[in-house]
């Protein structure tokens, strides 16, 4: 359990923007997952590959300019999992990846690098588009609905984040502001019933479930699963592009109760739980099971040394 810091502890209050600036050097986490997950994107990518991969016809050269600055910051960086010859990265001893393969897009050789998704993101008169990503884990989105749309629109289904609002001012400064070599970072979270890596909701499904809240964890603490997003954002250097990175870490809830700051980490969750409004509740899904949970939590966090 808590492979990475844990938001819900509160260090990173849902629905803010929260964004921390890091050494470049910690741009890309290491996990001891690495190679189960990229066994997930191989299967994502053979099975349903138009759901999980999108491009703009004129990104290649950003593609291959993110291909390129990743190997060399994974090679440098983490040099006991990667290893570079001319174009081939190898990967945990285990796995050739070809950057210069001409049989795939060069995103898809970057994706294949690590366990984070990659999205790129380009400014025009709209603002910021997202214009190509390999998308295997989304949280509650769905990749055709975003694609090619700018940042306020992505957001408009997030309370308080949508367009006109001062966050989305706040948000659209941020990226006009970013400054190649200087990743910066943000953490997330959400729960789930199952241990299901591809989360995939549309804006209808969201808002039938918004109306109908139905309860999704029948078990409370015991059928919940805490999925972390490590997010960053980093500016290329040549293109102006930036690429946002989405690094999933899933656990069960109940393994708080083996964690060594667990009843810290539990009672934090709990207040962020009973924090959250009405529209925040719909947005999650949380609204059948808040209060179920929260009492979980609480025992949790009550019966830790």
């Amino acid at each position: 359990m808590a492979t990475f810091p844990t938001p819900y502890d509160g260090s990173s209050r849902p629905f803010t923007i929260g964004l921390k600036p890091i050494d470049s050097a910690c741009w890309i986490a290491p996990g001891v997952d690495l190679l189960e997950m990229l066994a997930e994107k191989d299967r994502l990518n053979r099975e349903i590959p138009a759901l999980v991969f999108v491009e703009e016809a004129d990104t290649r050269g950003a593609q291959a300019e993110l291909a390129e600055l990743l190997a060399g910051h994974l090679v440098a960086a983490q040099p006991a999992t990667y290893r570079r010859e001319g174009n081939l990265l190898t990967v945990a001893g285990t796995r050739q990846i070809d950057l210069a393969s001409p049989d795939r897009p060069p995103l898809l050789s970057a994706a294949a690098l690590v366990a984070d998704d990659l999205v790129l993101m380009r400014k025009d008169a709209s603002g910021w588009r997202l214009v190509s990503a390999s998308l295997c884990f989304p949280s509650s989105w769905t990749l055709s609905e975003k694609f090619g749309r700018p940042l306020q629109q992505i957001h408009n289904p997030v309370p308080g984040f949508g367009e006109g609002t001062r966050t989305a001012d706040v948000i659209q400064r941020i990226f006009d502001n970013l400054r190649p070599g200087q990743p910066v970072v943000r953490w997330n979270w959400s729960l789930q019933s199952d241990r299901t890596l591809y989360k995939p909701l549309s804006s209808t499904q969201r808002d039938e479930r918004a109306v109908a809240r139905p309860p999704r964890f029948a078990d409370g603490a015991a059928s919940a699963f805490i999925r972390v997003e490590r997010q960053t954002l980093r500016k290329l250097p040549a293109s102006g592009d930036i690429v946002f990175t989405i690094r999933i870490n899933l656990d069960p809830m109940l393994a708080l109760d083996a964690h060594p700051d667990g009843s810290r980490l539990a009672a934090g969750l709990a207040a962020q739980l009973s924090g959250l409004d009405a529209a925040q509740l719909d947005y999650k899904g949380f609204n059948a099971d808040r209060d179920r949970l929260v009492e979980d939590l609480l025992r949790i966090a009550a019966r830790q040394p």
